[in-house]
């Protein structure tokens, strides 16, 4: 079976990206208290990664196209959990906050 990697710009945007949210720095969560979410809601951290990855496009050669976009639809599910007042725009599509099936328990090879 022949396998594949990720692209290296990929890794980097997915790399970069944890690394903000994880840091409370992410940019475009200014002033939204989120870190506690990790401990007390992980569910609202998963759905902003899912919306990451659904969002996040690749070119053939796999280079990313539109790490900031994905970063801001990601983010923006997030700041309206966090602020009530805060509108989507647009709104989320269905394919956008899908949640999917997670790998087997036990990794194929």
């Amino acid at each position: 079976m022949e396998t594949k990697k990720l692209s290296e710009s990929f890794s980097g945007a997915l790399r970069t990206f944890v690394y903000f949210m994880s840091s409370g720095t992410q940019n475009t969560l200014k002033d939204i208290e989120y870190l506690s979410l990790y401990g007390e809601e992980p569910s609202a951290i998963e759905q902003v990664f899912a919306i990451y990855a659904n969002v996040i496009e690749l070119d053939e050669n796999g280079q990313v196209l539109n790490a900031k976009y994905a970063e801001k639809r990601a983010t923006d599910y997030l700041r309206a959990y966090c602020d009530a007042k805060f509108v989507v725009d647009p709104p989320f599509e269905s394919w956008e906050i899908k949640l999917h099936e997670p790998p087997p328990k036990i990794d194929i090879i």
